[in-house]
């Protein structure tokens, strides 16, 4: 983590080990790689601003939901704000870097992107900024963003996420840790485990596993758990992956425990029933709705958060069996 996160980081670590926080209200969309228009059908009331079109741009993998949280917060935005918002993902780093090129190309008014590979889209923001087109980032590239050149940042610090992480497990008495991360090089997902590793007291190691294939991700965790019998907790990075890791765990004959970062409906039930000890929601509804409408109010009024030199948190929030009965409701319709 770069150094002038420090204040900052050592704030929020603070007010997350303080307890667990429950937020008012680095995975892939189900769209793939063609753009889509979305928010004809948010019910929020629409602005009476001139209609102007923002390009979101991910990493997202097809098949993981995780990515369908964020865009359902975009669409709304967008409907509110009169906005056309046209969406597009590819995990693959130069291929998203293509996609932001496309945008700028269209002249769109705003482009939002996931930073998964910083390096890569170093060129294309420099090209957006010099064709006067602002951009925000978003989900990944919280220490990448200024030197990128964004306006504004949206989302978790993922190291602090992962020492709170840690010392959550220090608290239930875990003693040995595996971090399965499910897309090498990925800085958002190397930084939660990292995160974890400096939190947590016991022992950590880390296990790549190729998270667009679920029965390859749920084999080599049964695999990980029977070589190594002293495994008493599972770290997944993602709600899908965390699921698997349930089945894993019985396969495998462990008694290993399963807690993981990011929700779905599915995984609140899991949190409800204890299957899954907890989970960080790093609220990927808001990501989206606030990269949309910061992209608005920066063309609108000329606003931008955080004076382009601090970035917007929206999370860790720890959702436990104490407070998951609290977002159950909103998980449900698919925006937690």
């Amino acid at each position: 983590m770069r150094r002038h996160h420090r204040v900052r980081a050592a704030a929020l670590t603070a007010a997350v080990l303080a307890g667990t926080l429950l937020a008012a209200g680095c995975s892939s969309s189900s769209g793939g790689k063609k753009a889509e228009e979305g928010g004809a059908d948010a019910s929020a009331g629409k602005a009476d601003t001139p209609r102007m079109t923002v390009a979101m741009i991910t990493h997202a993998a097809p098949g993981d939901t995780f990515w369908d949280l964020i865009r359902k917060g975009a669409q709304a935005a967008a409907a509110k704000d009169n906005v056309k918002l046209v969406y597009s993902s590819d995990p693959s780093a130069g291929n998203q870097a293509n996609l932001v090129q496309n945008a700028i190309d269209q002249k769109v008014d705003g482009i939002a992107l996931t930073a998964a590979k910083p390096d890569a889209m170093k060129d294309v923001v420099a090209k957006a900024k010099a064709a006067g087109i602002p951009v925000v980032g978003f989900n990944s590239g919280l220490d990448d963003w200024r030197e990128l050149g964004m306006l504004e940042y949206f989302g978790q610090d993922e190291n602090i996420a992962g020492q709170a992480f840690g010392e959550r497990l220090n608290q239930l008495g875990a003693k040995h840790a595996v971090c399965v991360i499910q897309e090498q090089g990925q800085v958002a997902l190397e930084a939660r485990c990292a995160g974890l590793k400096k939190g947590f007291k016991g022992t950590t190691e880390n296990l790549y596993v190729n998270g667009t294939d679920m029965p390859s991700v749920k084999s080599t965790i049964t695999a990980k758990l029977k070589q190594a019998g002293s495994i008493d907790q599972v770290v997944t990075l993602g709600a899908p992956i965390a699921l698997t890791a349930v089945q894993s765990v019985a396969d495998a004959g462990s008694e290993a425990k399963v807690a993981t970062f990011d929700l779905n409906k599915d995984l609140v039930k899991a949190v409800q029933d204890g299957t899954v000890e907890f989970a960080v929601d790093q609220q990927p509804y808001l990501q989206g709705y606030l990269a949309v409408d910061s992209l608005w109010l920066y063309k609108t009024n000329g606003n931008f958060s955080g004076g382009g030199t601090a970035p917007v948190l929206t999370g860790p929030a720890f959702i436990t069996k104490d407070n998951v009965d609290e977002v159950a409701a909103f998980a449900a319709k698919g925006t937690r």
